[in-house]
């Protein structure tokens, strides 16, 4: 099949396929089967089509073929491929065979699909009873396994030409999960257009190290890169993240491997409690940019250990227990270069939820070090609901280790905005004017304000927004005669109108 082949096409053909599980089990159970199993596809497909392309080369040579593919980005070992396990669908056992494939894809792939003991797969079988009893599971993956043998999911690289397509098609899978996803779906997704926004903002360059510290399945991460790749067509940069969760660790490394970002290292585990982005040291590693979008006033983040903690994190003061905010600002601030280790210095993105602007006690202390340092630069007010999992309206803070001034911008977007059936959306424009005015760094009226320090400390070092930018609308002037006389008209035109009316009824005969 070398149709040509949409985007939109592939990602239809996709949700459709969630069909399968949908009545069975929940979208946040069944969006790992959905997603593993395009990863295997595509590369079943890559596979197949450079052994295709091979043997049209130099003809029917198995063993030069052999050692041709080789090269390849990854090792698909027999039995492994998506083809097999699609012979065999009719047969009992699709759950362990396909656990099975994907154990031995891990096993001859080595780094490239596991990380210090950890396997991308570990989290994620489909021999599980979830599925129902043996007869049904059996049933449910071979649907599965006819669903992504359409022809419209035909993923071959002589069919869909670029790379990004299939990247795109796991973005688009992940967005409406976490669409679907209620409450937990915050913990692996950060809405495109406030990746976008962040990315742009942060302006990463070639040569940067970027890190996001609680990295979900890393579109964060993927949309600094591609700024990199499309401001200054370079691929020469270096992904590194965390993420605590191990299914979501798993869909960030399938999501890497996917947009072809060989060049990251995705560690699992507890930031706070246990950082593993560490140098040769045992110390902290630093990096050019560092972004995140953490879990909002995390419970239970680690505080007991935290005075204690053998990087230092928390020399500006301990987080308060039950709010774990100012826990990874304090961890990523603690991650950036100093301001002359590269051209623009160490800076940073993280949202948060507008409390950690203003509440006291031991964030109000932890706030005021910061900016007294001269370490925030600029805050920004977002509209509500633009995240999955909550309608709370958040804030993005962005701080730096080389500025130029010593003041905080504060800008204040919250009024801006495309409203969508459930979710907010920040529109093109939105993104601009927010870029716009973030690089000019000037007041804008009723939009944006630029405070000194001397201002933020007359007011208790509160960065509530609109201490700073006043958006009050003064109500427009009745005039009252002019309404009296409006009034006057309409009970004229209202007298005519009766007038001709019992007129028509007359005609009619009715009096």
């Amino acid at each position: 099949m070398n149709d040509t082949v949409s985007q939109d096409s592939i990602n239809k053909a996709l949700w459709s396929a969630c069909d399968t599980f949908r009545g069975t089990i929940s979208a946040d159970t069944y969006k790992d089967f959905i997603l593993t199993m395009l990863f295997l596809k595509y590369i079943s497909d890559v596979w197949q089509d450079h052994y295709d392309g091979y043997k049209a080369e130099y003809g029917d040579e198995p063993e030069l073929i052999e050692e041709m593919m080789k090269n390849e980005r990854f090792v698909l070992p027999q039995g492994s491929s998506f083809y097999t396990l699609y012979a065999s669908r009719h047969e009992p056992g699709n759950g362990e065979r396909i656990d099975q494939a994907l154990h031995a894809l891990e096993e001859a792939n080595g780094t490239k699909l596991k990380d210090a003991g950890k396997s991308v797969f570990q989290d994620i079988s489909f021999n599980t009873d979830r599925l129902g009893e043996e007869k049904q599971k059996n049933t449910i993956l071979r649907d599965l396994l006819e669903d992504f043998a359409k022809p419209e999911l035909n993923l071959k690289p002589s069919r869909v030409g670029s790379l990004d397509i299939i990247g795109n098609a796991y973005e688009y899978l992940i967005k409406n999960f976490a669409a679907s996803g209620g409450q937990k779906a915050g913990e692996f997704y950060t809405p495109p257009e406030v990746s976008e926004l962040i990315a742009t903002l942060l302006d990463p360059q070639p040569g940067d190290s970027i890190c996001d510290p609680a990295c979900g399945s890393a579109s964060l991460l993927m949309k600094c890169a591609a700024k990199i790749t499309s401001n200054h067509d370079s691929k020469s940069y270096a992904l590194y993240g965390q993420e605590s969760i191990g299914s979501t660790w798993s869909l960030a490394k399938m999501n890497m491997f996917l947009h072809g970002e060989d060049n990251h290292k995705i560690e699992w585990g507890d930031t706070i409690r246990n950082p593993k982005l560490l140098d040769k040291n045992g110390d902290l590693m630093l990096f050019d940019v560092v972004t995140a979008n953490p879990p909002f006033s995390l419970d239970k983040w680690g505080h007991g250990d935290a005075e204690n903690d053998t990087f230092g994190r928390f020399k500006r003061g301990v987080p308060p227990k039950t709010k774990g905010d100012y826990a990874f600002i304090l961890h990523m601030i603690e991650t950036l270069k100093p301001g002359s280790s590269s051209k623009l210095g160490g800076r940073m993105g993280v949202v948060v939820p507008h409390g950690v602007l203003f509440r006291g006690s031991s964030e109000g202390r932890i706030r005021q070090q910061l900016i007294e340092e001269n370490l925030l630069d600029t805050v920004i007010g977002l509209p509500e609901k633009l995240f999955y999992g909550t309608g709370i309206p958040a804030a993005i803070l962005l701080f730096k280790k080389k500025k130029t001034d010593h003041k905080v911008l504060f800008i204040d977007a919250s009024r801006e905005f495309k409203s969508g059936k459930n979710q907010n959306l920040l529109s093109e424009e939105n993104i601009a004017k927010i870029v716009e005015t973030y690089t000019a760094r000037a007041n804008v009226d009723k939009y944006a304000y630029l405070a000194s320090l001397e201002e933020i400390k007359e007011n208790d070092y509160n960065l509530n927004i609109p201490r700073y930018v006043d958006t009050f609308e003064e109500e427009e002037e009745i005039d009252l005669m002019t309404v009296r006389a409006e009034r006057e008209q309409l009970k004229k035109q209202l007298l005519e109108l009766e007038a001709e009316m019992a007129g028509y009824l007359s005609e009619l005969g009715y009096e």
